[in-house]
């Protein structure tokens, strides 16, 4: 099994996603979206944007 991103439904019917690894543990959530067209754009944004990102603190 490899990473996957679930998109789902919250209490307050916004669409998010979660990533969870290969090992089934979720590493990253989103915020909501009103659109599941929308939570989809977010998601090829991580996939997109994220390999190059960089750690900082804040």
């Amino acid at each position: 099994m490899s990473a996957k991103f679930v998109i789902y439904k919250d209490a307050k019917g916004e669409y998010r996603f979660r990533l969870k690894a290969a090992n089934g543990e979720i590493i990253a959530v989103s915020e909501g979206y009103k659109s599941k067209q929308a939570c989809e754009n977010g998601i090829e944004s991580v996939k997109k944007n994220a390999p190059g990102a960089s750690v900082e603190e804040e």
